[in-house]
């Protein structure tokens, strides 16, 4: 019989999208053992997207910028002051793997390829080419306390965040997400001018983003003559733009964070892969979900898991030269 767990804590502190697909083990954990205090780790700047999450009792927040390693102590106090039965590692990198295997918990389950897996209880291989999505990957953690089936990545936007989009959903709209953190991970400006160019769609077309962002899809409408635009870039936060991708027509996204909001509410999308392939687990999971990249094979692609600041080659074909009629045929 599976022990009933009562505190249980899982910790994913790697970036936004990493933590949106962790938000699946958070599902299957509370599906079997619903009474159980469910706590979750995330880095500064993640927090907001698990906000009022109905099954969490706390999300605890490690500050990584500022005093790394003095937060990084004082992150592990806490951890160990709440006595937890159960600890899951999703993160494969050495912080994480500190705070695990001093923990003091009682089952402490984590990956294989994490420096301090060698102090875990059970540790699980993890292998980017093994055919499977990322959210397989993160369920075999807990396969032997839970089951054979992986949950879906959610989130949980308030009714307030519905509420603040509530207006941009007056008609039939698309939401566009045009910028990555990785420039070979990125669909190049032009080919995203052209596709606004070429599409029939005459509903409102949105941008969304990050302040940063807002400058790059600025130009993209201003180059592309589109009169149906409106740029959100850094006036939503993450749950209001999840909101908003929800009913969307389309959402166009690279492989990239806003890719993974749009699973996480199961919202129509249309993912671009440039330089990364699906192959690696990473693709998009709703129901209406749809892959374009370049049809025709490149021998430098995939270049590397993540993306790089520059295209090794110089030529960035697996961007370039993706037809845009792929993108246009879904938003008609």
């Amino acid at each position: 019989m599976t022990k009933p767990f009562q505190k249980i804590l899982v910790i994913q502190t790697a970036f936004i999208g990493d933590v949106i697909l962790a938000t699946g083990v958070l599902e299957k954990i509370h599906q079997h053992y619903p009474e159980a205090q469910l706590d979750f780790l995330v880095r500064k700047g993640n927090e907001g997207l698990v906000k009022n999450h109905p099954y969490l009792n706390q999300t605890l927040i490690w500050e990584k910028k500022a005093g790394k390693y003095k937060n990084l102590i004082k992150s592990l106090k806490g951890i160990r002051r709440k006595k937890y039965d159960l600890v899951v590692n999703i993160q494969r990198f050495s912080n994480s793997g500190f705070l695990t295997a001093l923990s003091g918990a009682d089952l402490k389950i984590g990956f294989d390829k994490n420096p301090f897996s060698w102090a875990f209880d059970k540790k699980i291989t993890h292998d980017i080419n093994n055919g499977l999505h990322e959210i397989e990957r993160n369920h075999q953690l807990i396969a032997e306390l839970t089951d054979s089936s992986p949950s879906k990545p959610k989130l949980y936007p308030s009714k307030a965040d519905y509420k603040n989009v509530e207006s941009l959903k007056d008609f039939s709209y698309t939401c566009l997400a045009p910028a990555s953190v990785w420039y070979t991970k990125q669909f190049p400006k032009e080919k995203w001018i052209e596709f606004l160019q070429e599409t029939k769609f005459e509903g409102m077309i949105y941008t969304l983003g990050a302040p940063t962002d807002h400058s790059l899809c600025e130009d993209i409408i201003q180059k592309s003559g589109k009169t149906n635009t409106k740029n959100l870039c850094g006036k939503l936060n993450l749950l209001e733009s999840a909101a908003l991708m929800k009913d969307a027509k389309m959402n166009y996204v690279n492989d990239s964070a806003p890719m993974h909001l749009a699973s996480a509410m199961n919202a129509p999308t249309s993912a671009i892969f440039c330089s990364t392939i699906p192959d690696f687990g990473f693709g998009p999971l709703s129901d209406d979900s749809n892959i374009i990249q370049i049809e025709e094979p490149l021998s430098c692609r995939p270049c590397g898991l993540h993306g790089k600041k520059a295209c090794p080659e110089g030529h960035f074909k697996c961007g370039h030269q993706i037809k845009i009629s792929l993108m246009t045929r879904l938003n008609s």
